[in-house]
This record gives C-alpha cells, structure tokens and sequence, in this order.
C-alpha cells in the first residue's frame, strides 16, 4: 500500500508523476474544480459580506469519496493541482473536503521532469490562502455580472444571452474597431518610383521621399504625372551615403501572451488549440521506453525569466552545435516586465537532450509544431544577434529627393535557428536591396524609368486573435490564463465569428455591445476594467481584502442595476421593426425580433399566432422543392444554433427536420444517399452523407455539383488557400481549377 497521496488535476499528469514517484505514492486526480458556485442560483449573498454558497459539482461525488479513502489511508498528502490560482483553490477546495486529515502539504512544480519534481518535495508549504482569494474575488465578480446583467439581456433581447466582467469588454474593444472602418473614409494618394543607372550600368531602383525638404505627400494622379515630367528633365546626382551597421536580437523566451500570439501567426493555432497543445506538452508525452515525460514548463506564466540551469543547459547545446561564434560571451537574462507577477519562468523545453527531430515520432503534428516553436524560440534567446551591412542613399534631382536602402546579413547569429513570423498583410522587410553599387558624392545617374503608382489609405484591421491578445495586455484586460477563454467564449456565443483569421462581430454581437454600453458605461468601460485587475491583483500579494475589492466594484453596480428596472420594455420596444410583410398564416404584420441566432420576423399577434421565418429568407436561405416525408408539406430552410437545416413548414403541427442537401449523390459505390451539409459540436461546417452511420462519407470541403473537366468526376470540391485563393479540385485526379476559369 502505498504511504503517500499525491493528488493533482489531470489523469495525464498523474500518469508522468507516477512514473518518477514510484510505489510509495498513490497518485489521484481531481479531474478539474471539484466544488463551484451553483448553476440554478447566484449562490453569492451579497447582504452578509458576500458569504459564498459553494456546492459540490455534479458527477464529482465519486472522485471526493475516492479522495478522501485514500487521504484516510496515507500518512500524507500532497495537492499538486496547477502553480497558479486556480490550482490553489483547487487544492483549498480539496482539503475543506479532507478537513480529517493532518498532514496536509502543498507542492508545486513548473515542470514535470524527475529532478524538478524531486526538489519540488524538499520545499513543500501551506496553501496561500491570498491566491485562493484572489480566485475566490474573481469568481464572484464574474458570477455577479453573469447573474446579474444577463436576465437584462433575456428581457431586453432574447433569452440565452449571457454577459460576462471581462469578456464584454473585449467584444467592446472589438465592435469599437468595426466602427472605426465603417466610418474610415479612404483617400487617394500616389507614390513616385525612379530606376536609375550609375556610369558603369548598375541599376538602382529609388522611391521619391521629399520634395523640398518637406515629405512628399502627392494626393492625385495630376499631381504625379506633373512630377514625372519635371523628372524627364531633370539631373538625378548622388547627395549622400551612409553606411552603418545593425544589430538584431533575438526575441525573449515565450510569455503565454506571446506563445498564443506567435503560435496563431506562424502556426494559424486559435488561442484555446495552444492552450490546449501546450497543456498536453506540459503535462506528459509517452516517449515510447523512456516513458511520459513533461516536455515545456509550465505554459501560464508572465515572466520571460529563465532559470540559471536552464541558461546552462541551452549555452551548452549552442556551443556545441553551432559554434562559439553564436554564443555570447556572457548569458543573456531577461528580466521581468512591468507589472508580471514572476512567479514561473518562461515557456521553454524542460530537456534540451529532447530535440524536435529527435522525438517527432512520438508527437502529434499540433505537438510536434508547437514544440518546435517554443524549442527554436528558446535557444534563439541565448544566441549572439544577427548583424547587417546596411546603406541609405539620397540622391537630389533638383527640388525633388529619392531614397535607396540597401541592407545585407552579414552574420546571421540567432536567425539560424528561428525568426518570427509576421501578420498576414504586414511586408516586413520586403523592397530592400541587398547592396548598392560603390558610388561617391556628387555621382551622375541616369534615369531610366520613372512610374507613378496609384495607393489608397486603407482602415484600420480587424483583430486576428494574435492582435486582440496583444491589446487586451497592453490595456491589462484580462490576464495570461484567460486569454483563450475570453475568445472562445465570445465565438461560442456568436457574439463574433472567425472569417479568413480575423474577428468579425456579428449583427447580434455588435447590438449586445451596444446595449451594455448604454446602459453600464462604467461596467464596461476598458480603463475600469483594467483597474479592477490591478486591484485582485493586490489581493493576490496580500496587498488588499477580497470582500472589499467586491465590496467597491457592486455597491455602485447595484445602484446602476436599480435605475434599469424600467427601462427593459422600452430597450426591447426599441429593438422590434415593424415591416411591411404580412404573416402567411393570419395575415397580421410581421416584425423584426431578436432571438439568440440573431433576427428573424414573426407574426405580430404573437401568442395568438406563433408563425416565424428568417429575416431576409429568400435572399439568404435558398428554395428547395423537397416535401415533408411525414406530412406532405413543403421543407423550408431555415438556420438554427447549428446551422442551416430543412424544417416542414407546416410546423408547429409537424416538427420534422432534416440536414441541408447539396444536391450531389454520395460518391462511395452502391450507398445512393446525398451529401448532407452538417456542423460540428464547435460549429465548424463540414459536409457527409445522409445514410450515416452506415456510409461514412465526409469533407471539410463543400462539393460542387459540376464534373470533373480532367477525369470526368461527378463533383468538384471547393477550396481556399493562401496560395492558390478560392478554387475547386477534384477529389479523385487532383485536377485544380481557378475561381477566375470556374
């Protein structure tokens, strides 16, 4: 029997430190929170100093029972959920349950390797009580705000809403940069390029930069073409040459914030998939006999320090594989930010004898990507910078002045092994020379071409998840564990929706934000929210009471909540559009309503009459000529939490539903079912066959119901890529066909 209990958070986790401990410890997990406020009610009294009704999570039963057999029967107990608040609270909560038994310890580790979790028992503790009120005060905020403003939404909008502390802000942010390019107004602007040639033929391309002495700004195509014919005429001599030297350093080992930023760049991973990825890298991989091994440290953390060893063990691996010449004479440190807690080192690799060659076998492809990413970075981070050659040309042709630039590698120092990846749209580098002819002051050139070009200003970008990361830290909205869950809720409540990488609010969206910024500007306003940060933050170092951070925030929430009371009819009053459409089925007027999947128009006379279709039906949802199987009745397409589907139309009579057919055959031999189109339980599209389970058909590609040109296929699929665009290829021969020949 085993003498210790080591209970921890996931079954994964167990598995690696069960392996390193041996037999003398039981190692349990909690699977997650074992006890949480309750689903049916607030579970907060707000009148007794915001006493807490904390109730035990349904289906944890058995894990507790299970928990506190195995405390009875061990001489101690360790809790080793998550080194972060989260985790302290669990392990709070876990012993409140084995309130029996006393030798209770605290043990936390940043990485799960043999040695760490060794030295991890030698310095164990007591529960900071000060993180498990800082959770304790975040948990109670976002309930009062969740219980609180969404039952305003239910009345207002449509029942199923829901508002949240922190991430209504973040849908605010992100409405507020959509109305930013509604009201963008582009302009005109024109840009003047010269290819020049020195006395023994090189050929310089330059970019026109002042004209007298002032930057040259050139609104419309008559400006420019005056221009280019001063320049036909004029005399292009060499002003200046400057040569120089640049360094480049590497970038510090990864944050979370920069890992979720740099893995959704380079990597096209949404927030909640590094997360994810990264949990499992910290948490054990099996690597086949040396068994499941804890590959990153701890993945939640603001801290680019980096502990001595692990300086050590990466100088070590430069050294050795590239050369003294890559490693700088002395270890690079980075400290911490301004404002970072600093309580786990950086994101790095615990094993720097696990290179990503080395165990690929043993990774997924997500793993083995996001491996390789926060492998490279941390090497790089101990690198010696890149260096470049670089030189700036101005060359004067009369009151007119053009500028070259010129920048070669000279040595390529950290490059070697990674560089970060850029957004979609941002050029970088791109335009640069690698080196310009020798020339001297006072050198005659010779024109060869000048060319107008014609630009328009363009608004400002829609957040891609990397973006919106970056800002919700730079206003401090949210810390580094919340970031993923902020985004996928707001997608999950289709508050936002994710085209082309890029987050666009969506009708529904962009209404909620409007009404909890006129009705709780101070709720939601991004300088308070960032304040009430500040403050659990204080709470975490012991700095302030958790009762009275709650305290200051609900006191003036309440009184806001008052004076909304009457005012819900006249918000929901103001959001129904009464149209010129008349019910199919009673003939009263129909209007425009509000439901949780966004607007749709029902019968004025509503309950007498209970008839509803989609808003704009017939322009967004296509006819089909299929009968109810059941009655007879027309299918009509409509679009619910899942997607689009056909309904009989005779419903509430006859609620039968089927998928939405494509109008193409399954393909698999002898089946005869139709491609159905179908949606994921994250609500990704994807299309199958209609006689699932019993063919199992199915494309993230939509068909086209058009043959093959090249093999005569029945149907085409239809795909987009950053390379080739929007295009169809056929499934069976591969032939590719372009959007513009299709």
């Amino acid at each position: 029997m085993a003498k210790n209990l080591l209970i921890v958070e996931s079954p994964a986790k167990s598995k690696t430190l069960k392996k390193f401990l041996g037999r003398d410890y039981e190692v349990l997990p909690t699977i997650g929170h074992i006890i949480d406020l309750p689903k049916s009610k607030l579970g907060v009294d707000t009148d007794d100093g915001f006493k807490v009704d904390y109730v035990v999570i349904k289906g944890k039963e058995k894990v507790i029972k299970q928990l506190k057999e195995s405390a009875r029967k061990s001489e101690k107990v360790y809790l080793a959920p998550d080194p972060d608040r989260e985790g302290e609270a669990i392990a709070w909560h876990v012993a409140q349950q084995l309130k029996n038994v006393k030798k209770i310890s605290r043990v936390t580790f940043n990485e799960i390797t043999k040695s760490a979790v060794l030295e991890a028992f030698h310095h164990t503790r007591a529960i900071d009580l000060n993180l498990v009120d800082a959770q304790q005060a975040r948990r109670v905020l976002d309930r009062l705000v969740g219980y609180k403003v969404s039952p305003f939404l239910w009345k207002t909008v449509a029942r199923g809403l829901s508002a949240g502390r922190v991430q209504s802000v973040a849908l605010r942010i992100i409405c507020e940069r959509e109305a930013e390019i509604a009201a963008f107004v582009t302009e005109e602007y024109w840009e003047i390029a010269a290819l020049l040639q020195d006395a023994i033929g090189n050929k310089i391309p330059s970019k026109l930069s002042k004209i007298e002495d002032t930057k040259a700004d050139i609104k419309t195509g008559a400006q420019a073409e005056a221009i280019v014919q001063e320049l036909k005429n004029a005399e292009f001599i060499v002003d200046s040459i400057r040569k120089s030297q640049k360094v480049r350093r590497p970038s510090p080992p990864f944050i979370t914030s920069t890992l979720q930023q740099e893995a959704a760049r380079a990597l096209g991973f949404s927030t909640k998939k590094t997360m994810a990825v990264a949990q499992q890298l910290y948490e054990g991989v099996d690597l086949g006999e040396e068994g499941s091994t804890g590959l990153i440290t701890y993945m939640r953390t603001d801290s680019t320090r980096l502990a001595d060893s692990a300086i050590d063990m990466a100088r070590g691996f430069i050294k050795e594989n590239f050369g003294v010449g890559y490693l700088p004479k002395s270890p690079v440190k980075y400290g911490a930010k301004k404002g970072s807690h600093d309580a786990h080192e950086a994101v790095r690799p615990t094993f720097i004898d696990h290179p990503p060659e080395k165990i690929k076998r043993f990774l997924t492809k997500d793993q083995y990507r996001l491996y390789t990413l926060i492998w490279n970075r941390f090497v790089a981070c101990q690198m010696a910078p890149a260096q470049y050659d670089t030189a700036d040309l101005d060359i004067q042709a009369g009151k007119y002045l053009f500028h070259s630039y010129a920048q070669s590698l000279k040595f390529d120092g950290y490059l070697r092994v990674y560089q970060e990846a850029k957004e979609n749209g941002q050029n970088g580098e791109n335009g640069l020379l690698e080196s310009l002819p020798e020339l001297r002051q006072g050198d005659r050139l010779t024109l060869l071409e000048v060319t107008p070009s014609q630009h328009f200003t363009k608004p400002p970008a829609r957040f891609s998840e990397a973006m919106l990361v970056k800002t919700l830290e730079s206003e401090g909205i949210g810390r580094p564990s919340t970031y993923a869950s902020i985004i996928s809720t707001l997608i999950d409540r289709k508050y936002v929706e994710s085209k082309e990488k890029r987050l666009h609010p969506t009708e529904l969206g962009l209404t909620v934000n409007k009404i909890l910024i006129e009705n709780f500007p101070d709720i939601f306003d991004i300088k308070f929210t960032a304040y009430m940060e500040t403050e659990l933050d204080k709470v975490e170092i012991g700095e302030d009471k958790w009762v009275d951070v709650v305290k200051e925030f609900y006191r003036p929430f309440e009184k806001h909540l008052g004076k909304l009371t009457k005012k819900h009819q006249e918000i929901k009053e103001s959001l129904t559009e009464v149209t010129d459409e008349s019910c199919d089925k009673c003939g009263s007027p129909m209007v425009i309503k509000w439901g949780r999947n966004g607007r749709f128009l029902a019968c004025s006379a509503y309950p007498d009459c209970k008839s509803t279709k989609p808003l704009n039906g017939a322009e967004e949802l296509p006819p089909v000529d299929i009968k109810c199987p059941n009655c007879g009745s027309p299918m009509v397409v409509k679009s619910g939490r899942f997607g689009r589907f056909l309904a009989c139309s005779a419903y509430p009579e006859c609620k039968t539903t089927m998928p939405l057919p494509t109008g193409i055959k399954c393909p698999k031999p002898g089946c005869g079912g139709d491609i159905v189109e179908k949606k994921t339980k994250t609500r990704r599209t994807f299309y199958g066959c209609s006689n699932y389970p019993q063919c199992d058909f199915v494309s993230w590609d939509k068909p086209v119901n058009q043959d093959c040109p090249n093999c005569g296929g029945k149907y085409l699929l239809q795909k987009a890529s950053k390379k080739e665009g929007v295009h169809l290829y056929c499934p069976a021969c591969k032939h590719k066909i372009s959007q513009e020949s299709h």
